[in-house]
């Protein structure tokens, strides 16, 4: 081997690995720029999670803060309609007691006024009636007129005054609760009605299986009532039909009283259920204008309705429900 064979083996191994060396230094330095733009990336996306974070956690404290807010108000509010139902509860048990003192006080006026009354109505009557019999000569038509007219004056009153005591005591009553069959009821109160008036024509159809809980004598009361008012107001034709029947209205019973009367102008409706109303006149028909009020009330503690439907000279028909 030359020397010069000898230099160029010696020489390529340095050249090689001066190349190699040159290679991994590019690559080194290509490590380290990829390594920072990695480091700056990640330090960019931390900055980001970290100011997302804080905007989280903000929000968070908001959410919180308004929860608080919330909940506060919530309680307060609660506190505040808790004590004004408190309040309502107390004024509606003070309203009440002062209603049922009134309502005791004004049946108890009631009650001594009508007795009270009595006394000097009887002597009314009843020295109109002495002087009819024993002056009977020395009195002329006019005189035994006005006597005749001071006596039903009279009675009328007396009559007013039975029935303010019977709608005040339909009031005061204590309801009795037991199975009653308004069918029977109503048969017997429309065979009371003839045997008052055998004269009269009168169709009574009463519908059968009426059967309610509530109270007999009361329901007996308000039948009296309704039946009376058909028998009276059909009085003046020949033949009338009188129905006590049942139907249903909602899936409820809805019992009604129907007749084909004198009828009542639908006008006055709303008059017909007060106290001492009348949409007659007395010369044409007998009452006071109590029963239908005492109706209505009877079926009140019931916790039903009542209502009327009519035409004049076309009859008319009472509803109630229970």
């Amino acid at each position: 081997m030359s020397h010069r064979d000898s230099n160029q083996l010696i020489t390529d191994p340095q050249e090689t690995i001066h190349l190699l060396q040159k290679e991994l230094a590019e690559s080194n330095s290509g490590l380290v720029a990829l390594t920072l733009e990695l480091e700056q990336r990640v330090e960019e996306r931390t900055a980001q999670l970290r100011e997302a974070h804080n905007e989280l956690r903000k929000t968070n404290t908001e959410l919180m803060q308004l929860t608080l807010e919330l909940e506060d108000r919530v309680t307060r509010r609660m506190e505040e309609i808790q004590k004004l139902n408190q309040e309502l509860e107390a004024r509606v048990r003070e309203r009440t007691a002062e209603l049922e003192a009134s309502n005791k006080e004004l049946e108890a006026f009631s009650y001594s006024v009508s007795h009270d009354l009595r006394a000097p109505l009887r002597a009314i009557d009843g020295f109109s009636l002495a002087l009819l019999e024993d002056y009977e000569q020395q009195l002329d038509d006019q005189g035994k007129d006005n006597l005749r007219r001071v006596r039903a004056a009279s009675q009328r009153m007396g009559q007013l005054i039975d029935d303010m005591l019977d709608l005040s005591r339909v009031t005061r009553r204590e309801m009795r609760r037991e199975k009653v069959d308004l069918s029977a009821l109503a048969r017997s109160v429309g065979e009371e009605l003839r045997q008052r008036e055998p004269h009269r024509q009168v169709d009574l159809h009463v519908a059968g299986g009426a059967v309610v809980i509530g109270d007999p004598h009361l329901f007996h009361i308000a039948l009296e009532n309704l039946l009376g008012n058909a028998w009276k107001f059909t009085g003046k034709k020949e033949r009338a039909r009188i129905e006590f029947g049942v139907a249903e209205d909602g899936g409820s019973p809805r019992f009604f009283v129907r007749d084909d009367g004198v009828g009542f102008d639908m006008r006055y409706v709303d008059k017909l259920f007060g106290a001492f109303q009348r949409l007659h006149a007395q010369g044409e028909f007998e009452g006071t204008g109590v029963g239908l009020a005492t109706v209505q009330r009877i079926i009140h503690r019931h916790g039903g309705r009542v209502w009327a439907e009519g035409a004049v000279e076309k009859g008319a028909t009472f509803y109630f429900t229970l």
